[in-house]
């Protein structure tokens, strides 16, 4: 009994020895197990791995078994001969069936280890095989192999829509550059390349400064430049945000050549200062022509009419007026150039709304109160865009003995002023902000385009409406609610 004794302490001590062997992955390469310990194992110093604990629960469970066998076979009536080789043969089944339930443990567990290494070092086509779904063990298999590939699509998804965006950013006709925290730059694209005449591999590297791009960098965010580089030069519209990658700072800077858009546009704009120009003043010439040959011929006849000066000073009041007009005419393109930059005070809405509905004496303005709010404005200008409104919304009330509402209110950080009338509506709010379009008979047709360029002047905008539900016109003027309103002086 003795020596079986020992011969268990031997196969207990060789089991720890054994834990520490190394497991293999796929690639043959050894992958250390990482011992787990529980809280009594730590309390007595003892560090056991997961497979020597299997082994030594399945050694405690054969202990009373093998202990009570022992003890009917060395105290019964039997030879030596039986004694050692019953002894010999269930140590070796109990040894034997106590490892193979180690190694049936530890396997799977190996083969999961390994494929979540896979899927950690980004290797997705690695499978487990030959697992039986109807147990615990065949479900894990099958859920590790369902993760690598869903993974596996992610990382193909990924792959095909960065190699889209590279292909995007290359080919695109806007010059992308990004830079480091230290500014040196870290990618371009084709149109980069073009622009500072140089491949990318010469490019890369290199500080904005030497590329000439540090200005870029220091200007505003968004905005309108005139640059020369060495692909070019014109005008740009510079964009410039910021984003992380590894977790640091770096800028993206984008330069879009303006240069023809906006050639484009001045012809465009010329083109419709041309019309507008021939189309006044050939109505004003026209009949100037007509009365001048008209006066010649009358100052022709011989014998003069009787009533040749009464023609001829019909005539020239004719050509008088005409010129007027066409004076006029000019100096309303005028002032369309000359309107100056808004000179900001602080404005109290409430106060500027009354103050114009005063102004208005042909009909009274209702009021619709909002709340108190103080604006960063050129109170002269936004006067005379207002006064612009409400006499155009008194005009058309006027026509069907209607009536005029103005009222504000604040939609999140802008400031919405409302002039709503009775009148008849807008007839085309296509050509509303066209120089001396107007519907007016004595209109000058510049009231809203003023009024428009000073709303633009103060960052915000406006428009008008057929009001929806009712008869009539309803413009709305939005200007910015400035954070921290400064003081009034």
């Amino acid at each position: 009994m003795k020596d079986v004794a020992i011969s268990m302490t031997q196969s207990l001590n060789n089991l720890s020895s054994d834990s520490s062997r190394d497991k293999h992955d796929r690639n043959g390469d050894t992958i250390q197990s990482e011992a787990r310990t529980d809280i009594g194992t730590r309390r007595h110093g003892l560090h056991m791995g997961h497979d020597t604990r299997i082994v030594i629960m399945a050694l405690a469970a054969g202990i009373p078994a093998v202990v009570a066998a022992m003890l009917f076979l060395w105290f019964g009536d039997h030879t030596s001969k039986v004694q050692w080789t019953l002894t010999i043969l269930i140590l070796s089944f109990w040894f034997g069936f106590s490892f193979a339930l180690r190694t049936r443990v530890a396997r799977p567990l190996q083969t999961i280890s390994n494929l979540l290494a896979a899927v950690r070092e980004g290797d997705f086509s690695i499978r487990a095989r030959g697992y039986d779904r109807t147990d615990t063990l065949g479900d894990v298999m099958a859920e590790v192999n369902a993760l690598g590939a869903t993974l596996q699509e992610q990382r193909l998804g990924a792959v095909e829509a960065t190699a889209l965006l590279g292909k995007v950013v290359e080919e695109i006709d806007v010059a992308l550059f990004t830079f480091d925290g230290n500014r040196n730059l870290r990618l371009v694209n084709r149109a980069g390349e073009r622009l500072l005449a140089q491949p990318s591999k010469r490019l890369v590297g290199h500080s904005a400064a030497d590329l000439g791009l540090a200005d870029c960098l220091e200007a505003e965010e968004s905005r309108l430049l005139d640059l020369a580089f060495p692909g070019g030069s014109g005008r740009w519209e510079l964009r410039r945000t910021t984003f992380r990658q590894n977790g640091l700072p770096h800028q993206l800077l984008v330069l879009s050549d303006m240069t023809r858009a906006l050639r484009e546009e001045e012809r465009q704009v010329w083109k419709r200062l041309i019309r507008v120009l021939g189309h006044e003043l050939n109505n004003s010439l026209a009949p100037i022509r007509s009365i001048a040959a008209s006066l010649d011929s009358l100052l022709a006849r011989r014998p003069l009419p009787e009533d040749w000066q009464e023609d001829m000073h019909r005539g020239l009041a004719i050509i008088a007026n005409r010129g007027e007009a066409l004076s006029r005419f000019m100096e309303g393109y005028s002032r369309l150039t000359r309107l100056p930059q808004p000179s900001r005070r602080p404005l109290d809405v409430r106060t500027w709304i009354l103050r114009v509905a005063g102004l208005e004496m042909r009909i009274a303005v209702n009021i619709a109160e909002g709340p108190e709010i103080l604006i960063e404005a050129d109170g002269d200008q936004l006067d005379q865009l207002l006064i612009n409104l409400v006499h155009n919304g008194a005009d058309s009330a006027l026509t069907v003995a209607g009536g005029v509402t103005m009222g504000w209110r604040r939609s999140g950080d802008q400031l919405e002023v409302w002039v709503e009338d009775e009148g008849l509506g807008l007839p085309d709010t296509g050509n509303l902000f066209v120089p001396f379009f107007t519907t007016k008979p004595q209109g000058s047709g510049i009231g809203l385009v003023i009024s428009r360029q000073i709303a633009e002047a103060h960052g915000g905008s406006l428009t008008l409406i057929n009001r929806k539900g009712a008869r009539g016109c309803r413009a709305e003027l939005h200007l910015p609610i400035p954070a921290t309103p400064t003081p009034q002086r």
